[in-house]
C-alpha cells in the first residue's frame, strides 16, 4: 500500500521537474539563440517478490515476480536544432548559418573560452565587438575581435595598370584616363589615345606573342607558325590583324610613353581580341611591314619630387586580368560601343577607416577613407562532437564538459562549419505548439498521479477503520 503511495510521490516529482523545463522553454520563446530542453522519465528500481525460475523435467519455468516504485528523472537533454531566422539588417548581429558556436571571453588572454549562438553582438568604447554583457567575441587565432577606429593606411605608390574594355572599330579616335599615386598619396592623372582608324591587314606570323611564355619551345627561331593562341599553322596561311597606334599623355596633353622615333600598336586578331603590344620606328605602317611583330616592353617612370619614383610597365600585361599574361585577356576591339578604361592595381592615398562589414566566410573588412578595404580579423568558431554535452551557464552561454568532447576550431564557410549571415539572428528553437501539448500531458499526468496518492490515502483510512 505504501508502494503505491510512493510511486505517486515520485511521479508528481518528475512531472513537477517537467513542468519547470517547459515552463522555461516558454519563457525563452523570444530568447535569441535560445536551445529548448526536454524532460525524459524512467522507471525506478522494482521490487522483487519472487525471482524467475529455470525449468525442469516435469515442471516449467516462472517468470520473475516485481513491483515498481515509481519513477524518476532519467535525463534533461538539450535540442540543437538550427533556430528560425530573423532579419535586422544591424552589421554586428551575426548568425551560423549550419554548425558552430561563437567563441566569447571574460579575460584579456582568452584563455576562458565561452561558446555562444547568441550573435546579437555590439561594439564597446574601444572598438571590441562583445556579447550584451560584455564578453569580448574571439577571432580564429583566440584573440578578442576589435574594430580600431583610428587606424590609418599609408599613401601607396602604384606600381602597374591594365585596360578594359572595348574599343569600337568605328571610333578613330579613343581617350580614357586612369589615375596613379606616388608615395605621398598624391594623384597623377595619366592619358591613354589610341589614334586613327583601325589599321588592317593578313600577314603571317613566326612567334606567337600572346601565348609565347606559356608554351615551351615556341620562339622568335621557331619555324612552325603559330597563332596567338599558340595552334601551329603552315607558312602559306596568313593571319589577319588590326593595329591601333597608342600614346599615354600627362594631364596637360604632352607626351609621356613612347620615346621619340617609336610608334607603339596595340595588336588585335581577326576575333577581335587584344594580341600583343608591338613597336615599329615613328611612321612605319605596320601593316606594310616586312618584319615580323616584336613584343614591346619598357617602363614609363615618372619623377615626383619629395616622393619615389613612380615606374609603371607598359607591355602585353597591361590588357590581361590582373596584369597576369596567364590569365584572360580584358581588352578587345569589336563594333560594339566603346567602353575601354584604365585602371590602376595597387596604390592609393592615406585613408582611415570609417566603417566595416563581415562576410559570410567571417571576415571583419575594414573600410578607409581612401577607398582601400582590408580583412582586420576572421570570427572564430568551434563545433563539438556531441552539443549535447554542453552545460548551459545562463546568458545564452555553454561551457564544454568531459562529455562534449574536445573543441575542433575554425572559421566559417570551412570544413564542417556553417555559413555566417550578417545582419540577422538566430531566433529561438522553442516548439510553442509542441510545449503546449507537453504541457497539458504533463498536467493530466500530474493530476494522475496525485488520484493515485488519493486513493493509497483512502484506502489505508479503511484499513485503520477496521478496528472499529
Amino acid at each position: 500500500m505504501m508502494r503505491s503511495m510512493f510511486s505517486g510521490v515520485s511521479s508528481l516529482r518528475a512531472h513537477q521537474l517537467k513542468m519547470d523545463v517547459i515552463g522555461n522553454n516558454i519563457a525563452n520563446v523570444n530568447t535569441v539563440g535560445y536551445k529548448a530542453s526536454s524532460v525524459t522519465f524512467a522507471e525506478m528500481y522494482s521490487q522483487t517478490l519472487k525471482g524467475a525460475s529455470s525449468s525442469s523435467a516435469s515442471r516449467g519455468g516462472t517468470n520473475p515476480m516485481q513491483v515498481g516504485l515509481g519513477t524518476t528523472t532519467a535525463g534533461i537533454s538539450v535540442n540543437h536544432t538550427k533556430g528560425a531566422v530573423q532579419r535586422t539588417d544591424v552589421a554586428t548581429d551575426l548568425m551560423i548559418d549550419g554548425e558552430g558556436f561563437f567563441m566569447v571571453t571574460d579575460d584579456a588572454t582568452g584563455q576562458n573560452k565561452y561558446y555562444t549562438r547568441a550573435g546579437n553582438f555590439v561594439l564597446d568604447e574601444q572598438g571590441y565587438l562583445t556579447t550584451l554583457d560584455g564578453l569580448r567575441v574571439l577571432d580564429n587565432e583566440f584573440k578578442p575581435i576589435q574594430i580600431n577606429q583610428s587606424d590609418t593606411k599609408q599613401a601607396s605608390t602604384s606600381s602597374a595598370v591594365i585596360l578594359k574594355g572595348n574599343i569600337s572599330t568605328s571610333d578613330s579616335e579613343y581617350h580614357t584616363t586612369v589615375d596613379v599615386y606616388d608615395s605621398l598619396g598624391d594623384v597623377h592623372t595619366l592619358n591613354i589615345n589610341f589614334e586613327g582608324d583601325p589599321l588592317t591587314t593578313s600577314k603571317s606570323s613566326t612567334t606567337n606573342p600572346a601565348k609565347n611564355l606559356a608554351i615551351p619551345g615556341i620562339g622568335e627561331n621557331d619555324p612552325l607558325k603559330y597563332d596567338e593562341d599558340g595552334v601551329a599553322i603552315t607558312p602559306s596561311v596568313a593571319l589577319n590583324y588590326s593595329y591601333r597606334k597608342m600614346t599615354i599623355t600627362d594631364a596637360d596633353g604632352t607626351q609621356m610613353f613612347p620615346a621619340t622615333g617609336t610608334d607603339l600598336y596595340a595588336m588585335f586578331n581577326e576575333a577581335g581580341d587584344i594580341v600583343d603590344l608591338v613597336s615599329y620606328p615613328t611612321g612605319t605602317d605596320p601593316t606594310l611591314a616586312a618584319s615580323t611583330d616584336v613584343s614591346y616592353s619598357g617602363t614609363l617612370g615618372i619623377q615626383v619630387p619629395g616622393a619615389s619614383d613612380i615606374s609603371l610597365p607598359i607591355n602585353r600585361s597591361m590588357f590581361f586580368e590582373s596584369g597576369d599574361v596567364t590569365k584572360s585577356r580584358v581588352f578587345t576591339q569589336n563594333n560594339q560601343e566603346s567602353d575601354a578604361k584604365g585602371v590602376q592595381l595597387d596604390g592609393n592615398s592615406a585613408g582611415s577607416i570609417y566603417s566595416f562589414n563581415i562576410s559570410s566566410k567571417g571576415e571583419v573588412i575594414g573600410i578607409y577613407t581612401n577607398g582601400e578595404q582590408k580583412v582586420l580579423q576572421t570570427i572564430g568558431l568551434a563545433s563539438f562532437d556531441n552539443p549535447g554535452g554542453l552545460m548551459k551557464l545562463g546568458g545564452n552561454l555553454f561551457q564544454e564538459t568531459p562529455n562534449s568532447g574536445t573543441p575542433k576550431y575554425g572559421v566559417p564557410s570551412s570544413g564542417s562549419f556553417g555559413d555566417l549571415t550578417p545582419g540577422a539572428l538566430e531566433m529561438s528553437n522553442v516548439d510553442l505548439a509542441a510545449q503546449f501539448t507537453e504541457m497539458i500531458t504533463t498536467q493530466r499526468g500530474f493530476q494522475a498521479n496525485s488520484r493515485v496518492i488519493t486513493t493509497s490515502d483512502e484506502i489505508l483510512q479503511e484499513l485503520v477503520n477496521l478496528k472499529r
